[in-house]
């Protein structure tokens, strides 16, 4: 029946959404994407090179990733199979097989695009391998999740993982001109209520031309520019509470930081919060919660970094949101640890002096001596194994000798656990003292 309404031309008719109608028809059209398919990118030059291997797309919502795989097919003269993995299943999969079977008995590839495809079982994932390897198909699986946890090392080591990056304002305005061309005419919203509307599709092109369609067919052409709290309630999605790429954004994340330092966690959690709604890059939080475990608590509680990158793994592991509350344990977490920036101050402190006495040779005493050359220089000479001195602790200088005096970066605090490090480090000054050494 499909081809009987093709035939008549009732089917290009038919109603199709804004998202379909601007689907790109070549790769170079892809917006958002110019790391894979731009001039230099790599789908391009495996292209250009001739052959193109089985391909996992990594990538989140309307990034690209069907798109990518039709004009793909088109580009290689391949028969374009596609199946979901939310809805096929083994039977499926094995007519997909037989047809792409005959068609290569014919001459013809085929490109087998699997939508969803961490959504198949160990047993389901195997099946492709030996039609991969045969030349049978040409796999191409999309999928939002980390391929690493979701997919067998097996069919990994037979494709090339390809990572879609989320859409940034740049190419969302880039699909907004393209809306605009299509309706021929201008957006009908003013400049603020513009970047409203590029924030709500939060990165996803596809969102992004629903977002625009709605716009269009819901204020006439006749009608002035509305502005920001109009097109919320036009399109009934919220406006993010700040703009990600200027101050707000690092209004906010420096209000997290010194929420966290202040030991304040309420406002800190009050703050994360904020950025999750406003669409943060939640990995972009997770990276700033690890800086603050580092900075502003370090060894008075060294749990912190654990528990951070664990909140980390477990937000990469569920997605949002369930993993958004791994990042919320980790921000209370933080802001209830004791603070210490002993580490920060100790390592800045070093740095310096690394930078200003590079080139000094460590104390010859410390030194191995594999030849016997080094030897007779005194490599290794007088050395003192720790182990073997009372209380494991020789108290010999480390430090060049160059260096008139003992230098401390490291001065821990009397809280946490950094306690106890004071306790030790004062112990072994003691005993340093006592055996000559300081």
């Amino acid at each position: 029946m499909a081809n009987l309404f093709e035939a008549a031309g009732l089917e290009k008719s038919a109603p199709r959404p804004l998202a379909d109608r601007l689907r790109p028809t070549k790769l170079a059209d892809v917006v958002g994407q110019d790391h894979i398919v731009g001039n230099e990118g790599t789908l391009t030059r495996m292209l250009a090179s001739g052959r193109v291997p089985s391909l996992v797309l990594w990538g989140p919502p309307g990034s690209g990733k069907t798109t990518i795989a039709r004009l793909l097919a088109g580009e290689t003269n391949m028969a374009f199979e596609q199946l979901s993995a939310i809805f096929s299943g083994v039977a499926e999969l094995r007519k997909a097989f037989d047809r792409a079977r005959m068609l290569r008995e014919q001459g013809r590839g085929t490109l087998l695009f699997i939508d969803e495809i961490h959504r198949f079982n160990r047993s389901q994932q195997d099946s492709f391998l030996p039609h991969m390897e045969d030349g049978t198909i040409t796999l191409v699986g999309a999928t939002t999740e980390n391929p690493s946890f979701e997919l067998n090392a097996a069919l990994l080591s037979r494709a090339t993982v390809l990572t879609l990056n989320r859409h940034d304002d740049a190419a969302l305005e880039g699909l907004l001109k393209r809306a605009e061309a299509e309706y021929a005419r201008a957006l009908p919203l003013d400049a603020d209520a513009r970047s409203a509307l590029i924030d709500m599709a939060d990165g996803d092109g596809r969102t992004m031309l629903n977002l625009a369609e709605d716009v269009f067919a819901g204020i006439p052409e006749t009608a002035k520019p509305i502005a920001r709290d109009a097109l919320v309630k036009l399109v009934q999605r919220r406006a993010p509470l700040y703009d990600k790429g200027r101050e707000g954004h690092y209004n906010l994340i420096s209000a997290l930081h010194k929420s966290v330092r202040g030991s304040d966690p309420d406002a800190a959690l009050y703050y994360l919060c904020r950025m999750l709604e406003g669409g943060e890059d939640r990995l972009f939080l997770a990276r700033r919660l690890v800086r603050m475990a580092v900075e502003d608590i370090g060894l008075a509680d060294p749990q912190a970094l654990v528990v951070v990158n664990a909140a980390k793994d477990a937000y990469d592991f569920l997605g949002s949101p369930e993993g958004e509350l791994a990042l919320a344990q980790a921000t209370i977490y933080l802001a209830t640890a004791p603070k210490s920036n002993a580490n920060y101050v100790a390592f800045k402190a070093a740095m310096r002096a690394a930078k200003e006495h590079g080139s000094l040779a460590p104390p010859k005493t410390i030194l191995n001596a594999p030849t016997k050359l080094m030897e007779d220089e005194g490599y290794g000479s007088d050395y003192l194994y720790d182990h073997d001195q009372p209380d494991a602790f020789s108290g010999q200088n480390y430090f060049p000798d160059d260096f008139k005096k003992r230098p401390q970066y490291y001065d821990p605090p009397e809280r946490g656990f950094e306690r106890d490090i004071k306790k030790r480090l004062d112990y072994w000054a003691k005993l340093r003292k006592e055996r000559g050494k300081s």
